[in-house]
């Protein structure tokens, strides 16, 4: 059932037989008192009739909104590696998601003489505020689960629900913000999981602020989705910059993120066409075909066929080496 959302924390919970082990802990670990004379201060009780609340039920260990986490083998998320779903308290949900994430986080080291540099692939302090965002945030009049994948490119959080009337994405990227559940903004405020609100995208996009590739923001109506970029895997591109000489021009042609992504398609896949690449790049056709025609001008890319049937295949060139 769908309730209107701003109001959707304080409406009774249909469950009331709740236990809050998980949040007792939580509580305790940051010295806050958490007593049944608190539940009406954290509004999880009713003020008048003294019921729990639906913000009740989401901290309470009976919880059954959850987070999924996919690992894909494939930039397109079609061929699973691992997945995990985490459910109860949104406590748990907040350790436990991010417990697995960063075990999917990889280190890549580099050794210069006798000093050795660790770097990750995704800012830990990122995956945190994007994990926060999406619990936070998110429209829980709706039963479905908040959604995390993980590919070698890219890290996704999607969360239920879109933003709120009147607010637009560089709105929320200046830092405005308007929650959809204040009071569990408030628990994780007087928790210091946030320290105020509206600075969290702002600090991944800061945190990504010397990367070549920037996390991105795609809204719907019933969604959100903020993207964090693989920054080992763009520092190797930047690194790279890997400059292709046009002998026919004598241009210096530079492969851009968009042929970086049909290379790493066709690392793992014999072939593509048009309207995969369509699907992949998410461009229209037109595009598509310039992107195609122009990586095999530049030696990356074997055209085969003609027309409708055409297709495209990874050539090995001295050009395409190290991709």
């Amino acid at each position: 059932m769908l309730y209107e959302s701003e109001s959707f924390e304080l409406k009774r919970s249909v469950l009331q037989d709740l236990t809050f082990d998980t949040a007792e802990v939580e509580f305790k670990n940051r010295n806050i008192a958490f007593t049944q004379d608190k539940y009406r201060a954290l509004f999880l009780r009713d003020p008048a009739k003294g019921l729990y609340t639906n913000l009740a039920f989401i901290v309470s260990d009976q919880c059954m909104h959850s987070v999924k986490i996919a690992v894909f083998s494939d930039i397109s998320n079609t061929i699973f590696i691992d997945r995990r779903e985490f459910s109860g308290s949104i406590f748990k949900q907040l350790n436990d998601a991010y417990t697995y994430i960063m075990l999917n986080n990889k280190t890549e080291s580099v050794i210069t003489g006798l000093l050795r540099v660790d770097s990750m692939e995704y800012p830990p302090e990122a995956i945190r505020e994007a994990l926060l965002n999406a619990l936070i945030h998110r429209d829980y009049s709706f039963s479905g689960s908040s959604i995390i994948n993980i590919n070698a490119e890219r890290m996704e959080f999607i969360s239920l629900g879109g933003l709120p009337h009147g607010l637009t994405k560089d709105d929320i990227v200046n830092g405005i913000s308007l929650p959809r559940n204040p009071q569990l903004a408030q628990v994780f405020f007087r928790l210091k999981h946030i320290e105020a609100y509206g600075t969290g995208l702002r600090r991944i996009f800061d945190l990504y602020r010397d990367c070549s590739a920037k996390p991105s923001i795609a809204v719907t109506e019933n969604s959100f989705r903020i993207t964090l970029p693989n920054m080992n895997l763009a520092k190797k591109r930047a690194e790279h910059a890997e400059e292709v000489s046009d002998n026919a021009s004598n241009k210096t042609i530079y492969i851009t993120d968009q042929m970086h992504k049909v290379l790493d398609y066709l690392t793992q896949n014999s072939e593509c066409n048009e309207e995969l690449l369509m699907n992949l790049l998410g461009i229209k056709r037109t595009r598509a075909y310039l992107v195609a025609k122009q990586m095999v001008d530049m030696g990356l890319l074997d055209g085969i066929g003609r027309g409708k049937n055409k297709k495209y295949i990874r050539k090995n060139t001295p050009n395409n080496q190290g991709f």
